[in-house]
């Protein structure tokens, strides 16, 4: 085998070519130290870079999630609550609709029958069916064809709202249909519709703990609300919706009403640009749109009364200006036929003129809480008569002596369903009415125990009123 053929050199040679790579070495080593501190510069330039656009990566990602974080953040102190993000503050709405509700195809979705017209659309009576889920029955709020961009804003923010919600007493969001048409908003079915129509619809059929558990499951809903720094700005009992077990629900969250000046409804009053429902609305909100908790709590006050008086209008027939020219004054409603005098002074303490007076929803759940627990709590009626802390519109007793008939009668009482009993049995005049008794309602058929003792409580204020002026039947 040969071995490769190297070629040595002589080591005077090797010593020659070192002694020159050494002198071209100092030659060039300016160039090759510039070289290298340009190079350092270089990649310092680069992490700086990459440093400055890190931050301002961050810096964005904050001002973006800022307030969606607020959403998992403690709120009064209580661990793990959530706190309200308003869907206006997203600069694209349709990003607040994705995060709190649910698409639904609307293939799930069956619309049955129309059970009312909302704002935007009307409003149907529905089912929905999930997959791996039963069907369930559902409102479905549509938007009407034709509308705008800000309108469709509008009608969904009411999704955006109810979706970061989650309570018993609060009506709950099913979901949302936005890639088809009609825009459907579907929430849970409430069988009893709104309070204000049921109670009306139900006078006198329900016993006191019964209206005092109605109240309390609303004041346990705001007092949600509040918690989670949501002002409602319209708690009303036509805003509330019952179920079939009685359960009440706080519902209408929309906003529109009070950044729009054009509806026609009457309930709504024009206030500094908006609409504000005058006779549920603390006055310092009517003065200077101050919404708080505080004014929704004035606004329960007035939903307390509602539910007491079954469905009654507050203020009866009062213009506008006249209900806030006699709350600046003072004066108060008084307490509906046979209310407790504990449940009239709960009313009273929610109408404190001092906002800072009134009680907080989580005192209003304990103090009828309690009530509940101790019923004989509300067998003092409150009076007129009495002398409360606030002057009271005395509405409460109907005049009778200014009366003529029985059908007149029977209607300041609400009772015009019994008209054809009573003339049929005889009671034709108001002098006949003075004198029946409880078996005489039985026998013509008054078989309500509400209404009996409705009715058995006007003929006792009447004979009063008509002992103190003999005339008045002359």
């Amino acid at each position: 085998m040969s071995l490769p053929n190297f070629s040595l050199l002589p080591t005077r040679e090797v010593g020659e070519l070192v002694n020159d790579y050494k002198s071209e070495l100092r030659e060039q080593l300016p160039l090759i130290a510039g070289s290298a501190a340009a190079g350092v510069v270089f990649i310092v330039s680069l992490v700086a870079i990459s440093i400055v656009c890190s931050r301002k990566r961050a810096y964005s990602k904050e001002a973006v999630y800022s307030d969606k974080l607020q959403h998992y953040s403690t709120g009064r102190g209580s661990p793990g609550m959530k706190i309200y993000i308003d869907p206006f503050t997203y600069e694209d709405p349709n990003e607040a609709v994705r995060e709190f509700a649910k698409e639904i195809d609307v293939s799930c979705v069956k619309i049955e029958e129309v059970i009312g017209a909302g704002e935007f659309g009307e409003v149907y009576k529905g089912r929905l069916k999930l997959p791996g889920k039963r069907e369930i029955y559902v409102a479905i709020k549509t938007l009407k064809a034709g509308y705008s961009e800000k309108q469709r804003r509008d009608f969904l923010s009411e999704a955006s709202i109810m979706g970061q919600f989650d309570h018993p007493n609060i009506i709950r969001l099913e979901g949302v249909v936005t890639k088809s048409r009609p825009v459907m908003i579907i929430t849970e079915f409430m069988e009893n519709g709104a309070l204000d129509s049921f109670l009306r619809q139900n006078d006198g059929q329900f016993t006191v703990i019964q209206l005092v558990g109605m109240m309390r499951g609303i004041a346990a809903g705001m007092k949600y609300l509040a918690e989670m720094n949501y002002v409602h700005r319209d708690l009303a009992a036509r805003n509330i919706l019952v179920n079939s077990n009685l359960v009440c629900k706080v519902s209408d969250f929309g906003l529109s009403r009070y950044l729009q000046d054009d509806t026609s409804d009457p309930t709504y009053t024009s206030s500094l640009g908006g609409k504000i429902p005058v006779r549920w609305t603390a006055p310092e909100a009517i003065a200077y749109r101050k919404f708080t908790s505080a004014s929704d709590v004035w606004s329960y006050g007035i939903v307390m009364w509602e539910v007491m008086s079954f469905g009654e209008r507050p203020y009866w027939d009062m213009s506008n200006q006249d209900v806030i020219n006699a709350i600046e004054q003072d004066y108060r409603l008084p307490p509906p036929m046979d209310c407790p005098a504990a449940l009239h002074q709960l009313m009273l303490d929610c109408w404190q003129k001092d906002r800072n007076a009134r009680p907080r929803f989580t005192e209003i759940v304990n103090t009828l809480d309690k009530m509940i627990r101790n019923p004989t709590s509300l067998k003092a009626v409150a009076t007129i008569t009495a002398v409360p802390s606030q002057p009271l519109l005395d509405r409460s007793v109907p005049d009778f002596t200014t009366f003529t008939s029985v059908e007149e009668w029977l209607g300041a009482i609400k009772m015009n369903q019994y008209r054809d009993s009573f003339l049929n049995s005889g009671f034709t005049s108001l002098q006949l009415v003075m004198q029946m008794t409880s078996e005489d309602l039985l026998r013509i058929g008054v078989t309500l125990a509400g209404h009996q003792k409705k009715i058995l409580n006007s003929v006792q204020s009447m004979r009063i009123q008509m002992s103190q002026s003999p005339t008045a039947m002359a």
